[in-house]
Parts: C-alpha cells; sequence; structure tokens
C-alpha cells in the first residue's frame, strides 16, 4: 500500500497544508485537486503544452512534472496569484484586449510565460517573445494576438 504524507506548500504566498498526500502526486493533480486553483490546466500530462506552467522559486516550469512533495519549501507562483484581489494583471488586460484569448486553455499558462519572460526582459524582440512562448501550444490564436498583447504591455510599461 502506498505511504501518505502530509506537508506544506507556499503558494501565491499562502501557506497550505496538504494532508494524506500520496508520495507520487504531481503539483499540478495538488494546485487543481486539492487546492481548488483551476487555473493551472491539464492537458498533456508530459511537459509538452505549457498549460499548466507556474513559477518555482521564479522559475518557469511545467507542474505536471514537477512532484508536489519535492516543492516544499519553495515559493510556487500560479495564475491565480499574478494580480492581488482577483483582478486582471496587465497582461491578462492585453490578452483580452488584443483577442489572444479564444477558447482559454492555453491562457494561463502563456500568462505565466509572458510574466517570466517580461520579468526577465522587458523589452523582448519578437524573436525573444516567440521563443519564451516556444514551450506553450495553442491551437486557436496563432500566436500572433498574443504576440501583439505581449506588445501592448511592453509598450504600456514603457510609455
Amino acid at each position: 500500500m502506498d505511504e501518505q504524507i502530509s506537508f506544506t506548500l507556499n503558494v501565491n504566498g499562502h501557506k497550505h497544508e496538504i494532508q494524506s498526500a500520496w508520495l507520487g502526486e504531481s503539483l499540478l493533480f495538488v494546485l487543481r485537486e486539492r487546492l481548488n486553483l483551476w487555473g493551472t490546466k491539464n492537458a498533456c500530462e508530459q511537459g509538452e503544452c505549457g498549460s499548466c506552467s507556474v513559477l518555482i522559486d521564479g522559475r518557469l516550469c511545467c507542474s505536471c512534472l514537477e512532484m508536489a512533495a519535492a516543492a516544499v519549501g519553495t515559493d510556487i507562483l500560479t495564475i491565480e496569484g499574478l494580480a492581488p484581489n482577483g483582478d486582471l494583471s496587465d497582461i491578462q488586460e492585453a490578452f483580452v484586449e488584443e483577442g489572444g484569448v479564444q477558447c482559454g486553455f492555453c491562457t494561463p499558462g502563456m500568462v505565466v510565460a509572458v510574466h517570466d519572460l517580461l520579468e526577465a526582459n522587458p523589452s523582448p524582440s519578437s524573436l525573444e517573445i516567440r521563443e519564451a512562448l516556444s514551450g506553450n501550444l495553442c491551437r486557436c490564436t496563432g500566436y500572433g494576438r498574443i504576440e501583439a498583447a505581449v506588445r501592448r504591455v511592453v509598450e504600456a510599461r514603457h510609455g
């Protein structure tokens, strides 16, 4: 029989006690099923699509490939933690304004990836934007509107 464990995760600036978890539970599973943070999407479960992207200690990663128990002692940031009080971040607003949101399934991972990009590089080139988004699959938008959203945020931040 599999041993159950308990641990604490720091997600979006809040401590969460995880009780009776299986040692092999992915961070994606814990975020969605135990913490009800539904923004992080479950698609491929192989780290190929980017829908489950989160930041762990400021590093962009696929939560489907991370064991939740291994994330103890780290700071985890999900799509829900990017803006306070359930508001939209400037990146999320730009996605809406530029039509970069269609079915919405890839959107949380894209927004987290853009957040990561702009934290590291406030004025990325088109090539740098495309490279930063290359780990995220979108079947609806064709990426043009998503790149336009990134450009809108860059312009707004640098006035």
